[in-house]
């Protein structure tokens, strides 16, 4: 990544085509989820199914977190004469989608209420084709994209998935009120289109890390060629799951300070995930009505984490990917500090606009820079398999993190809890600062001394 870059030319990274291609592969990326998450439960009520059978059909997106036992494969496999005609990648893609077209279908056609097995099936295949298509747009996109283009990227990735869910909660509902729920969901397959079409037009990405797949293909075939002699059936198999499964981890690993890389992507975020889980609770806890709710979250908060997505990929093109970091780290340490404004102040409803504008643009910005980050971590040879890793790591951390925030907030009151969230996201910003001592990170995003692209 070229630092030192004005400010005018960071924000022209977002006239790029590729990068404005990402924002609507971000669109198809983001409705499958509003659809479940939300329009799903809407949907479920209006048949009057109980609340217990709503929660559990929240197992349905167990598929999200365990995305990366099969990222393997799509980095792997190839796709009988559809690879050869379009490439691995827009291969998958095509294949995934349709896959999901027909499961939304099912799902549009399937009644919660004579059927509920059925329907939830059908749910839990939504989850597990808009999994696996996030997987391979998230590759498409660390493998098209030039590397200045990542940051621009990675914001313009969170506006189209946010649009996606805007598009997906909006006009489900609207779609619903007139035509009815199955109509609503057999629309929804069309945005679809919004992740193919970039895909068709900028092509497949250009191949890159041959040069270790060779080297660790003639590594395995020689340990094999060793000893007694094994079928070849065997050694396929053998061969596959090393490569699949053993070499992107093995890869990793062996980089230059990679655990601690590891834990830097655990504590990033570590205050602020905290503060996230008790942000509700104190808001209704100081009595706020739904309709100040709504214009805080859904309308300043929407603005805000647009504005700070943007801004995200500007001061990481700006500044470089240390200083980039250390811009979010802090700021995202600080917007906790607006909610101990709020907890003192009580319903003051210019403190909650100014609390959730602050914490959505510091959200925004954050986003933004992890995800270009993460994304400059990945080797290409392995992009789908060690991006699933590292983003369901982050995510691990996140939830582990935020499980026990309740008996905290509960124990110390919510002033004396989010001056911790605050004091929490300390550990990482020295953690960055070691880490830019030993080399571990610089200005470019991908790793000194070490272009885990090549």
């Amino acid at each position: 990544m070229v630092t030192g870059k004005s400010w005018r030319h960071s924000v022209q990274e977002y006239r790029h085509p590729r990068v404005i291609g990402v924002f609507f592969m971000g669109i198809s990326s983001g409705f499958p989820l509003t659809l479940l998450l939300s329009s799903l439960g809407f949907w479920l009520i209006d048949e009057g199914v109980s609340k217990s059978t709503i929660g559990l059909l929240t197992l349905s997106l167990i598929p999200y977190f365990l995305k990366f036992v099969w990222a393997p494969v799509l980095d792997s496999l190839r796709v009988p004469l559809l690879d050869r005609l379009l490439g691995r990648r827009r291969a998958w893609l095509i294949l995934i989608q349709i896959g999901l077209a027909f499961a939304i279908v099912g799902l549009a056609s399937a009644s919660p209420v004579e059927a509920p097995v059925y329907f939830g099936l059908m749910a839990m295949l939504v989850c597990f084709m808009s999994a696996s298509q996030d997987l391979v747009i998230d590759a498409y996109r660390i493998e098209i994209l030039e590397e200045e283009e990542m940051p621009a990227g990675a914001a313009m990735t969170q506006f189209g998935y946010r649009v996606g869910n805007l598009i997906a909660g909006v006009v489900t509902l609207k779609l619903a009120d007139w035509y009815g729920w199955e109509v609503a969901y057999l629309t929804m397959p069309s945005l679809l289109l919004f992740g193919l079409i970039p895909a068709l037009i900028f092509g497949e990405p250009v191949m890159r890390g041959k040069q270790l797949i060779e080297k660790e293909i003639q590594a395995v075939r020689g340990w094999l060629s060793k000893g007694r002699q094994k079928p070849e059936v065997l050694h396929k198999v053998i061969e596959n799951i090393y490569m699949t499964v053993v070499v992107p981890f093995k890869e990793f690993i062996q980089r230059k300070g990679w655990w601690v890389i590891l834990l830097f992507i655990l504590l990033l975020k570590v205050g602020d995930s905290l503060a996230a889980v008790m942000t509700a609770p104190l808001i209704g806890d100081l009595g706020f009505s739904k309709d100040e709710i709504i214009w805080a979250n859904k309308t300043v908060g929407f603005v805000a984490v647009l504005v700070g997505a943007f801004f995200g990929g500007v001061v990481l093109n700006r500044l470089g990917t240390y200083r980039g970091l250390m811009v979010a780290a802090v700021l995202m340490m600080v917007t906790n500090l607006s909610f101990v404004l709020l907890a003192e102040n009580g319903r003051n409803v210019d403190i909650l606009i100014f609390a959730i504008g602050f914490e959505n643009f510091a959200t925004g910005m954050g986003g933004t820079i992890a995800i270009a980050y993460l994304s400059g971590l990945c080797n290409m040879a392995y992009t789908v398999t060690q991006y699933a890793l590292l983003s369901a790591f982050a995510s691990l951390g996140r939830l582990l993190i935020g499980a026990p925030s309740g008996f905290m907030q509960e124990a110390m009151g919510y002033t004396e809890f989010f001056l911790l969230t605050t004091a929490m996201a300390i550990p990482g910003i020295i953690l960055l600062m070691v880490m830019k001592r030993l080399g571990y990170v610089g200005e470019s995003l991908t790793l000194p001394g070490d272009d885990p692209k090549d």
